[in-house]
């Protein structure tokens, strides 16, 4: 062994100190802020529906705009960080995602709102592939990595989880922009911390900025996650399959290009590697149970069960608590099982969850609610933890913020895919098993089949035999919804198991 392979291994082997978890600390604020991101509006929906009358796709697109630029966007903004330094991306993104949370904040209209939370994606994008990197590059031990990105994955699932509580809260008391005006205090202990604290850090060889890359990777995702969309709330047609054909094409140029580069932003043969590619898939298909169930989930408490915000969020904090728990715990399993069998026990415990929802029925209760949940968070903590750490373990440390990149954007499409496939699901349901009183206007009718926001709110309209009839209707029509949706949730569920058995053998 010569002495520069012997130094390079006891630099991998070196443990951390109290700046490097210091650093961990002030790294988790924007993971924290963009999973709440995620997630916070499920309990804003019902109030910014009354302020704002958006139609069924646009409520769909103030929940989705956000994660479908991050999700275009986080391949390029890794690669582009690797080049000019994680930390100063993440600088640049915590500044702008604080500007624009403020005009959010204040969107008059429901375009103006899903355009803010369009910026919001961009700037996000910034900061998600630049923690993880950081973070690689900051625990070059591997046990303390594993111990890290443990904490950066309970805290993604976390945030996730305490979207909907944090938003109960400030709902309780504000208006529904309080849910972005708190991005502001987050950001800023960030701004001034990290400079001193998180060492800068890029690819010590970084090839030619590749703005034609960078392009198709945009509009490969974007067209993928647009078209998803599309379908969710249109069906198939002529747009989505437009939409299908240029995300293949520009997928396909984009791989090509990466292959025929000497330095790739993004090292394609890395998806050739079983637990790679698997983790990502896993990845995915969590983070996609976890925002679906949240998308009903918080509806049916507010809505049909006739719970205050507060109370709707205090109901989730279990499964909040069962995240936390099982994404640290596995830390510790992981030593005396091995890791495919510790995530296929998670990804069981999620399908469980869901199954609670699909058995119960009509009977669906807030006590079956926790539980349901609970089930839920304790698999996706699990499984993102994990999976998070073989992504980053199995890349190599120069390419880490674009492996980062490509789990975050698993992350993303799935945040997407839940409230595209799993709320269209929810909503293609609703509007076609309600069944609207006779007497009530056309106009009426036709806003009670938007959404059930806007059914319950033209129900207080009406004189109250007929309106008690529609809002009845209308929940049990959003129910039939949700039971379908939760068998779908299930079935993704099994799928993950499946995925997770096969591929992560060797990780």
């Amino acid at each position: 062994m010569d002495i520069q392979q012997r130094a390079t291994d006891r630099a991998s082997e070196q443990r951390a100190g109290r700046r490097e978890w210091a650093a961990l600390v002030v790294l988790m604020l924007p993971v924290l802020l963009i999973a709440i991101d995620n997630t916070v509006l499920g309990f804003a929906l019902p109030q910014i529906a009354l302020d704002l009358e958006p139609t069924a796709a646009q409520q769909l697109w103030i929940v989705d705009a956000y994660s479908l630029v991050l999700a275009g966007l986080l391949v390029a903004m890794g690669g582009i960080g690797d080049r000019f330094g994680r930390r100063r991306m993440l600088l640049i993104g915590a500044t702008g995602f604080a500007l624009v949370s403020v005009l959010a904040a204040f969107a008059p209209t429901a375009p103006a709102l899903i355009a803010a939370r369009a910026a919001l994606g961009f700037f996000g994008a910034m900061l998600m592939p630049s923690t993880l990197s950081l973070i690689r590059s900051t625990f070059p031990h591997r046990g303390d990595r594993r111990l890290a990105i443990a904490v950066w994955a309970t805290a993604f699932s976390v945030g996730s989880a305490l979207g909907p509580t944090v938003g109960g809260l400030l709902l309780e008391h504000f208006a529904w922009g309080s849910v972005f005006l708190m991005a502001v205090p987050v950001l800023l202990p960030l701004l001034v911390l990290a400079p001193l604290l998180v060492r800068e850090s890029r690819d010590p060889n970084p090839g030619r900025l590749d703005p034609i890359g960078i392009v198709l990777s945009v509009v490969a995702l974007g067209a993928l996650a647009a078209g998803i969309k599309h379908v969710a709330v249109d069906g198939l047609d002529l747009i989505a399959v437009g939409m299908a054909v240029v995300a293949v094409v520009a997928g396909w140029l984009f791989v090509r290009r990466m292959r025929s580069s000497a330095a790739p932003m993004l090292d394609i043969d890395l998806l050739r590697i079983p637990a790679f590619s698997g983790a990502i898939a896993i990845n995915l298909l969590s983070v996609m149970a976890l925002v679906g169930a949240l998308f009903f989930l918080t509806q049916h408490l507010q809505l049909v069960e006739g719970l205050s915000t507060l109370d709707a969020a205090l109901l989730l904090v279990p499964g909040t608590i069962a995240m936390v728990g099982t994404g640290l715990g596995v830390v510790v399993l992981v030593r005396h099982m091995p890791a495919h069998r510790v995530v296929a026990l998670g990804l069981a415990s999620s399908t469980a969850g869901y199954l609670v929802v699909a058995l119960s029925g009509d009977g669906l209760s807030p006590l079956l609610v926790a539980v349901a949940y609970g089930l839920l968070g304790a698999g996706v903590g699990a499984a993102e933890t994990l999976s998070n750490e073989i992504v980053v373990s199995t890349a190599p440390p120069e390419r880490a913020g674009a492996a980062s990149a490509v789990s975050e954007t698993a992350y993303e499409l799935g945040a997407v895919l839940g409230t595209a496939v799993l709320g269209g699901v929810v909503s293609a349901v609703y509007r076609s098993s309600l069944v609207i009183p006779e007497g009530v206007g056309a106009a009426d009718g036709a806003a009670a089949r938007e959404t059930l926001a806007g059914a319950l709110d033209v129900a207080d309209r009406l004189p109250v035999p007929l309106g008690d009839a529609l809002a009845q209707a209308a929940m049990t029509a959003f129910d039939d919804g949700a039971l379908a949706t939760a068998l779908t949730g299930a079935a993704l569920m099994a799928i993950a198991i499946v995925v997770a058995l096969r591929t992560l053998r060797k990780a």
